[in-house]
């Protein structure tokens, strides 16, 4: 099946899915503009996969696979990524395991065996586990210092008790420090397998080479793992307002509300709302009315936060913590004006001129586009999706940001962090 990407690029490009003959469905751009190919991957389950008391075990995996596989130790399996200019990497996210590869179509055999060791045969040597242990403890112990991370850290427990996102995907040093080889392995049988991969290649490849290459590289594993969907969950302590006291002048704010999710009929009506409350980096109405207009904070803003388990809408400031709680009344107020009144067509014209214009943008190098191709497929939009994209967007009226803001607004009441000393809560 292939679909034209006209409304993604100035000119057009092909993205073809294809099925392999062991049953893996990449999404293929064939571009000869330069002899490079670029492969992004995503296997279903990610950090959601870790026990509740053992947090960090499925980020450790994604940085340890690239740490020696098959024959080669840590050194020589570096050594051979760097001879060839081969870009090897992992990482994790609540609810998938990602990998990228880029590399010249001249070593592509090279980068297609090394990257199958990596999945396939992973040495996880104990000199490796103990420098990748120090490091992440290291890490954890200079971000506790952090009023940002704190501030993120007690959000999702508040946010979500009991539930596995509630724990920080690379752990605490107490987890990391118990994480054993066994459970490494034990992991990456969860999480590495075919029934849950999603593939996409760009690049100066046949479409012979690229089912050669997909098979070659994943073919291999099996076909299931044993990941687990995470339970469905809503953001709990809505109304609720938490501190953690930290002695610095600014203190940190993480804000958050319900959400809807990428695979909601509203998601795209949601999207432009969010924009127009703080997605927008300089025309978002709290970047107007908190740093504009009354100078409170340098940044602030919102996303949409969607998991396979929970949606949800995060905001982020900082301010001085004597201005904590007028920063907070203004966040408070224009969202509850904007639900009550909704966008001027203005706002809401502009909101879609720029979503619309700016969508090229993530399809502007082959490591982007096969990024967004397999985020696309692990999200379950389907290849289409990637052309009526914007005229998804551009349809969103108001009536459809009013229902978006009724689910995601809601009264007005947010789940409320913050990091430092405030004055006046």
């Amino acid at each position: 099946m292939s679909i034209a990407v006209q409304p993604v690029s100035a000119s057009p490009a092909n993205v073809e899915r294809i099925v392999t003959p062991a049953g893996i469905e990449v999404w293929r751009v064939h571009s000869d503009v330069v002899p490079l190919v670029a492969m992004s991957f995503i296997f279903e389950g990610g950090a959601a996969q870790d026990r509740l008391d053992r947090p960090g075990v499925a980020q450790m995996v994604a940085q340890l696979l690239d740490e020696g596989a098959g024959p080669y130790d840590s050194d020589a399996f570096q050594e051979r990524l760097a001879e060839r200019a081969i870009e090897l990497s992992f990482s994790v996210g609540q609810d998938s395991l990602g990998g990228g590869l880029r590399v010249l179509t001249r070593h592509l055999d090279e980068a297609a065996a090394l990257t199958r060791l990596a999945l396939t045969e992973p040495r996880f040597d104990g000199e490796a586990i103990e420098r990748v242990r120090a490091q992440t403890i290291a890490g954890i112990r200079h971000q506790m210092k952090d009023p940002a991370v704190l501030a993120s850290r007690r959000f999702y427990a508040d946010g979500f008790p009991g539930h596995v996102y509630s724990a920080p995907n690379g752990g605490t040093v107490e987890s990391v420090g118990a994480i054993g080889r066994e459970d490494l392995l034990a992991m990456r049988d969860r999480l590495i397998a075919r029934s849950g991969l999603r593939v996409a290649i760009v690049g100066a490849l046949g479409r012979n080479e690229v089912v050669r290459l997909v098979d070659d590289v994943f073919g291999d594993l099996p076909e299931t793992g044993g990941a687990t969907p995470a339970p469905r969950v809503a953001l709990a302590g809505i109304g609720t307002r938490s501190v953690v006291d930290i002695d610095v002048p600014q203190s940190v704010i993480r804000f958050g509300m319900n959400g809807i999710g990428w695979r909601d009929p509203d998601f795209t009506a949601a999207f432009v709302l969010n924009h127009i409350l703080g997605g927008g980096v300089f025309t978002s109405r709290l970047f107007q009315e908190v740093r504009e207009k009354r100078g409170l904070a340098y940044s602030v803003g919102t996303s949409l936060a969607s998991f396979r388990g929970a949606a949800m809408t995060m905001g982020f400031t900082a301010t001085k913590n004597e201005r904590v709680a007028e920063a907070l009344d203004v966040i408070s107020s224009e969202i509850g004006r904007l639900k009550a009144e909704g966008p001027s067509p203005d706002e809401l014209a502009k909101a879609k001129a720029y979503l619309t214009g700016s969508y090229a943008l993530g399809f502007d190098t082959s490591t982007k586009i096969a990024q967004q191709l397999a985020q696309i497929s692990f999200e379950g939009l389907g290849v289409e999706y990637i052309a009526r994209r914007n005229a998804l967007v551009a349809a969103v009226e108001a009536d459809d940001v009013a229902r978006a803001a009724e689910r995601m607004l809601g009264d007005g009441r947010m789940l409320i962090v913050v990091a430092g000393r405030p004055e006046g809560l």
